[in-house]
């Protein structure tokens, strides 16, 4: 069950795991953690770890608060910081003869189709070689405007582009609670979620330490992703010597469980989309076509918001603004605006030239 049956597993680790609240490097937490990766490995496990830290550990090496980093400096600094990030896995793994590679990840190389099924055989070709490959953001060339924004996000695409079968995501808690466990003594573990509902998503309060930069509600965007594309989830307690060997002993965390999910690889990277381009409004009948397996037709769209390209990924949401598919649009923002409430046969003679006759094609679309 959960990580004996696993595969591939993906593990994210936060930069408060790395370094502490004064700001010493957890060297022997690390080494600790190297073990636990060495006895996955013995069971055939293939491993991929996400692992924040660079920023942090430019900031300890320029001596630097981050808070009070803008963009454009966290860039250098990141630079900085990523060859001692590198460094310290090495130093650490190479004593329990783990052989490591390094993937620098902006939000397009997930995004986009070709580039993902790159990063893809890059894995798989890793896994060959007998590496295990630590991911991180690329944030010497990342903006504001092209990030993932955070570590859980990013560690759930790459679970769902490696075909992970387990994401794990060490955080320093032991997982959700039905209240803030620090403030309220009567706080229960939730130790498995199959649906996350209004409910789940009102308990993942937001919270942000020194280091890391996200809270409870990016592990649940995290979940949904995986849960989407077939792949179990656990947020866990990280801050305990040899946190994988407790889990699998004691499994006191929480676990997302996948949906159970047919759908193929292009669907599942379609579903899993971080930063959707935009948004259309249907009506209720372009609805019922879609739930009929039936492409998304111009008629149907009542609104459309945001601005976007042919091909890019875009939300279709019910006129009630509840997202119920997601796919990838045959038109441009402002060519949807111009045809759309309109029959698939006036479409040539409104824009003036030949095109596709669906806004998005059913092979190109996913139902939520």
């Amino acid at each position: 069950m959960y990580l004996k049956d696993s595969k591939i597993i993906v593990i994210k680790i936060g930069s408060t795991l790395l370094i502490d609240q004064n700001k010493k490097i957890r060297k022997i937490w690390l080494s600790e953690f190297a073990k636990d990766i060495r006895e996955l490995i013995k069971k055939d496990k293939k491993i991929i770890i996400v692992s924040s830290g660079a920023i942090a550990m430019g900031c300890k090496k320029l001596n630097l608060n981050k808070k009070n980093l803008k963009i454009d400096k966290s860039q250098a600094v990141a630079s900085i910081g990523q060859i001692e990030l590198m460094n310290l896995f090495s130093e650490i793994f190479v004593k329990q003869k783990i052989n490591i590679s390094q993937i620098l990840l902006t939000l397009e190389d997930t995004e986009q189709r070709r580039r993902s099924l790159n990063a893809k055989r890059t894995f798989d070709n890793l896994f060959q070689l007998g590496f295990v490959p630590i991911v991180n953001e690329n944030d010497t060339t990342a903006t504001t405007e092209i990030k993932y924004g955070d570590n859980d996000r990013l560690a759930s695409r790459v679970a769902q582009i490696s075909g992970a079968d387990s994401l794990i995501l060490l955080s320093d808690v032991d997982g959700l609670y039905t209240q803030n466990p620090k403030i309220y003594k009567n706080a229960k573990l939730l130790k498995e979620i199959k649906n996350i509902d209004k409910d789940i998503e009102k308990i993942a309060t937001k919270s942000i330490s020194e280091h890391g930069t996200g809270g409870m509600k990016t592990k649940i965007d995290a979940a949904k992703i995986c849960q989407l594309s077939g792949c179990q989830m656990a947020i866990a307690n990280g801050l305990l010597m040899r946190p994988i060997k407790k889990i699998l002993k004691d499994n006191n965390c929480t676990w997302f469980l996948p949906k159970i999910s047919k759908l193929d690889a292009r669907k599942k990277w379609i579903i899993s989309s971080i930063s959707p381009k935009g948004e259309v409004v249907i009506d209720d009948g372009a609805k019922k076509a879609l739930s009929n397996g039936k492409s998304l037709l111009a008629a149907g769209i009542t609104k459309v918001s945001g601005k976007f390209k042919k091909g890019d990924h875009i939300k279709v949401l019910n006129k009630k603004n509840f997202e119920c598919a997601r796919g990838l649009s045959s038109f441009s923002s402002d060519e949807i605006l111009r045809i759309m409430g309109c029959h698939s046969k006036e479409i040539e003679k409104i824009l003036g030239y030949v095109s596709k006759s669906e806004v998005i094609h059913k092979d190109d679309m996913v139902e939520i």
